[in-house]
């Protein structure tokens, strides 16, 4: 893939995800999608790719925080007895 591509889709990734995250609109990407693969399959793939990754980064990330929020919580309890 062209470094054009992966940067014109890393950066209409990054923006798409800014209008979801303002608009609650978590499907926003979908209709992105279809716009681009109307006129480019390839930066629609490339596109969507950069999306996965930055959703399941989000996801990923929330569970890490999570964990370490309990795992405190726990030890917080721990030094109170």
């Amino acid at each position: 893939m062209s470094d054009t591509i992966t940067t014109l889709a890393a950066k209409l990734a990054e923006d798409t995800m800014k209008v979801m995250d303002e608009t609650g609109n978590d499907r926003f990407f979908v209709e992105v999608g279809e716009q681009l693969g109307a006129s480019s399959q390839t930066l629609e793939e490339a596109f969507l790719t950069e999306i996965r990754v930055r959703l399941a980064e989000r996801k990923a990330r929330k569970f890490v925080i999570e964990t370490l929020t309990k795992h405190r919580s726990k030890m917080k309890a721990i030094e109170k007895k």
